[in-house]
């Protein structure tokens, strides 16, 4: 299964059923008890079940999780349309270990990042030491066991993404007695568990693809799909030798101390392991496009395994220009893309639009162009229920008078990715929004990233060209795909970067990316634009400025949270907390 869909009704009644057998708790206990949960006489194991289906909702969603805003408003690639957003802290340089936006991320849960990653691994812990009592299949058991565990090493990833190496509990269940003021382990140690764990369970998980019952659970190839990039980044400038702290105890935490070139041949070996699954691909064909059609379809070829929620229209109605009417409710067009990452779309032909011969005309700047800018963002002129999107001064999705919008795009744009397909509808309908979390596209990028850095270019060239094709752009004359013959290493590195920002744009890569590359204090200080649309026969484009980030070194890794350190004096707070 590639997807988690919500399992609304037995979650509820599970909690149900947990909490109506007492008045009150006599000390303090999870939501559920290991009587109930692992019944020895429960042969289907129907509790047990929606134990293990509770531990896949600690996985962050990410659609708008921070606050409301996409993490990518805190990225080059867009600004939140509303104002004095706490995702700006990022970009203003005002982030804190009392403040991080990402500790209080808005999407149902009370607790911070840190603890909710936490509370997932102490319940994949719960049940791989209770799950033995259950007489359930062997097959069954199996494929829990193998699921709580992928899952408890998929906790640990996020940890070690936002804050390096960090504390390692194993397979303890800590008591109200213990002593859980556990010292943060180093980054190596965390990859290599995460890694260890991808390699123990993956030949125990369900096979590729899985059966239609078995939607939202995580397979094979989400195991090796967590290897393929935990080693990514390990690979990565930024934590391969190349951290920015002065103090080699706090360096070790956050990455490698040494630089190690083979780290990338890991990376490509990844990718050969998860090509021999054998399934996965990426999508060729669908409505309105293949590249749309990935994030509304519940099931796809490409999709190796994403959070999904029950269909619905929130995304249509919370992301739409703010001129849309649907059913009486006003979309409010939250997220402004940037200028910076429409021109990071490259022209039909491949051809970047600064390039010769692109065929880019900046008094017609969205014809042409690389389908996948039409399928990322709204720009003026584009169908959408029936009309053309009006993000000229004075249209109706840039009103410019609060009496009609008190908020509208701040750079010319708004975000059409994930959105259903509705540009000749008359209203919005309950439509499959799927979350990616691993998806094929980026298992061919990772090798394309890797082939390089082992002085493979040509090699990676191929791999990136697939993604192109898949895109819409032409193949050319010399099938290419407008990569240049004879491209250096230098030059690939740079379209590969912009590669995945354009293809992955709002799937939560491209904040972790500027990181692990080290380009971030280039890309994180320069300007962020939009542009002034005057209408008329001709409309004239005007660049304007929007915003100018903050840098500083300190925001490489993420803080441990205040209260967290706190508490536990063992833990050695990042560099420049």
């Amino acid at each position: 299964m590639k997807k988690h869909f919500y399992l609304i009704c037995s979650f509820g009644l599970f909690i149900f059923m947990s909490t109506s057998c007492r008045k009150y708790e006599e000390q303090p206990k999870d939501w559920f008890t290991k009587e109930m949960a692992f019944d020895s006489t429960d042969k289907n194991g129907i509790v047990a079940g929606y134990v293990l289906n509770n531990i896949y909702t600690y996985i962050p969603d990410g659609f708008a999780r921070v606050n409301g805003e996409f993490l990518d408003a805190a990225t080059d690639d867009a600004v939140p349309s509303r104002y004095n957003t706490q995702v700006e802290y990022f970009t203003r340089g005002t982030v804190t270990a009392q403040n991080n936006p990402e500790e209080n991320t808005g999407n149902g849960y009370t607790l911070t990042f840190w603890a909710n990653c936490y509370s997932g691994i102490r319940r994949a812990n719960l049940f791989l030491a209770n799950i033995n009592k259950v007489p359930v299949t062997a097959q069954t058991k199996q494929y829990w066991i193998s699921e709580a565990r992928f899952l408890r090493a998929y906790f640990y990833w996020e940890l070690l993404k936002r804050y390096g190496g960090v504390p390692l509990i194993g397979d303890t269940v800590y008591g109200l007695e213990d002593d859980i003021k556990l010292p943060r382990n180093t980054f190596a140690e965390t990859v290599d568990y995460i890694i260890s764990e991808c390699n123990s369970v993956k030949n125990n998980m369900r096979p590729d693809p899985v059966s239609t019952s078995d939607f939202g659970r995580v397979s094979k190839g989400a195991a090796v799909a967590l290897k393929c990039r935990v080693l990514l980044y390990a690979a990565s400038p930024l934590f391969n030798g190349g951290g920015f702290e002065s103090d080699a105890t706090k360096k070790a935490l956050t990455g490698y101390p040494s630089n190690n070139p083979n780290r990338w041949q890991a990376v490509a070996d990844a990718y050969t392991e998860f090509k021999a699954l054998g399934y996965y691909n990426l999508v060729s064909s669908g409505t309105p496009t293949p590249f749309i059609s990935v994030f509304i379809n519940k099931m796809s070829a490409e999709i190796i395994f994403a959070k999904q929620s029950a269909n619905t229209l929130t995304l249509e109605n919370n992301q739409s220009p703010v001129g849309y009417i649907a059913a009486n409710v006003k979309s409010q067009g939250l997220t402004s893309p940037t200028q910076n990452l429409v021109d990071a779309f490259p022209m039909l032909n491949g051809l970047g639009i600064n390039d010769a011969g692109s065929g880019y005309s900046a008094s017609a700047p969205y014809n042409g162009r690389d389908p996948r800018l039409a399928a990322t963002v709204f720009h003026n002129g584009l169908i959408w229920l029936n009309r053309p999107v009006q993000t000229y001064e004075g249209g109706l999705d840039k009103p410019n008078n609060t009496g009609i919008s008190t908020v509208q795009t701040r750079t010319g744009y708004y975000l059409r990715k994930f959105l259903g397909n509705f540009a000749t509808s008359t209203t919005y309908s309950n439509t499959s929004h799927n979350f990616p979390i691993f998806r094929y596209a980026e298992i061919i990028l990772n090798y394309a990233e890797a082939l390089n850095e082992l002085g493979r270019t040509e090699e990676a060239v191929q791999q990136v060209a697939l993604i192109r094709q898949r895109g819409g752009i032409a193949a050319g004359a010399n099938s290419r795909y407008g990569i240049p013959a004879g491209i250096t290493q230098a030059n690939l590195r740079t379209l590969i970067m912009n590669e995945r920002r354009i293809e992955f744009a709002f799937e939560e890569h491209r904040f972790w990316d500027i990181r692990r590359w080290k380009i971030a204090p280039q890309v994180m200080t320069q300007n962020l634009a939009g542009v002034s649309i005057t209408n008329g026969t001709t409309p004239s484009f005007q660049p304007i400025s929007v915003t100018t980030p903050v840098w500083n070194d300190r925001l490489y890794h993420m803080p441990i949270p205040y209260d967290e350190v706190l508490k536990n004096p063992k833990l050695i707070q990042n560099e420049g907390w």
